[in-house]
């Protein structure tokens, strides 16, 4: 594979110059595809360096499903930087780097096509850095030209205001989730190419506005690392579909130059199999998922989520603040239920029995305590 990737920056920062690092910080903005990362001090594995670049995403380290040790920590990486997609990769105190950091480093900027610039707080590059940068076009900068290496890019579209603290923590009550919790076993068709979703027995998922899409995309971003959860969890909010349903999924289903992802259900328990629109805010989660599914192979993987992911997935949701309806017992719009998410409420609302489960769950009404008071003249 021929290397089409911008030549590699080394910038050299010998004053160690508090603006530079400034700089590089004032210039990430992953939404734009310009990302800076800080190193966390007194780390040397490659391990760790993963975490601090799903950190700079603003992600948690941690990927449910995997045990820590051996999680595909660099998969999930590579796939989220290559999804946003990253254009510029600025990495500080690059003279600390070992060579097995730095080869990771060359290895994603041939993956994902990026700029890479290693900020070296040194008057030359390290005898690591040379070795590592010796079949490798680069070009070494100094100092002085960092505010023009390093500025930021503008984000596309118009600027959304930051939620307010308390408005970023209520839940938000997103009816197409009423199914999630379901799963009868999924069976994934073999050469299937299923029709446009017709939703002739169920309730097309209303569209939601770009400001509530923005914030259930950002929400999403910030819970976890997960490429396919993250993608399940989307996909969910934007088909309506059940679990087993997400669960059926492969890569082939995706056609991320159609915009469009098939889910299937060969036994027509409810649409069948069919194929749906995937909105613009959906697509990055979608397209993580299919590198981190290209990344990590394996006989049998899913494009979403495995069987045994499912309860990792309603815990997502939770996190994220994102529910099905719920009983009618919340006095305060968004507040959070007082039991927790009840997340088969429609099947006990359809047949009526939501009246009882009301009775159990409802808030204690809180009343003056009566005195009976001795008649006048009593002893």
């Amino acid at each position: 594979m021929n290397d089409t990737s911008p030549d590699v920056t080394v910038l050299l920062d010998p004053s160690d110059d508090a603006a530079v690092t400034r700089a590089a910080l004032a210039g990430h903005a992953p939404a734009a595809g310009c990302v800076t990362v800080h190193p966390t001090p007194g780390t040397t594995s490659d391990r760790y360096f993963a975490h601090d670049l799903l950190a700079a995403l603003g992600k948690p380290a941690r990927l449910p499903g995997f045990p820590d040790l051996r999680a595909p920590v660099w998969e999930a990486a590579t796939a989220w930087l290559t999804a946003i997609p990253v254009k510029r990769l600025t990495v500080l105190r690059a003279h600390l780097l070992t060579r097995t950091r730095l080869q990771r480093l060359l290895d994603l900027r041939a993956f994902t096509g990026a700029h890479l610039v290693l900020v070296c707080h040194r008057s030359r590059p390290t005898a690591a850095l040379r070795d590592a940068l010796t079949d490798v076009p680069h070009t070494l900068v100094h100092a002085s030209a960092a505010g023009d290496l390093l500025a930021g890019a503008a984000v596309p579209g118009p600027g959304r205001p930051a939620a307010p603290p308390r408005a970023a923590d209520r839940w938000i009550t997103v009816p197409a989730l009423q199914r999630l919790a379901d799963w009868d076993g999924e069976d994934h068709c073999i050469g299937c190419f299923p029709p446009p979703i017709r939703w002739r027995y169920r309730t097309r998922p209303r569209p939601r506005s770009s400001q509530t899409a923005a914030e259930i995309a950002r929400r999403i971003h910030r819970v976890t690392a997960h490429p396919r959860l993250a993608a399940a969890l989307a996909a969910a909010v934007f088909t309506s579909a059940a679990g087993q349903q997400l669960g059926t999924a492969r890569l082939a289903d995706w056609r991320e130059d159609a915009s469009t992802l098939a889910l299937h259900d060969p036994l027509g328990q409810i649409d069948g199999c069919a194929t749906h629109p995937v909105p613009a805010w959906a697509i990055v989660f979608l397209r993580a998922a299919a590198r981190f599914t290209r990344l990590t192979p394996a006989p049998g993987t899913p494009l979403l989520m495995r069987p045994e992911e499912h309860p990792d997935l309603l815990r997502l949701a939770e996190q994220a603040r994102l529910r099905p309806p719920q009983p009618s017992t919340d006095i305060e719009r968004g507040a959070a239920p007082a039991r927790g998410i009840e997340w088969f409420y429609r099947e006990l609302a359809e047949p009526g029995m939501d009246t009882e489960l009301s009775q159990h769950t409802r808030r204690p009404r809180l009343r003056g305590r009566r005195v009976n008071k001795p008649p006048a003249g009593a002893p």
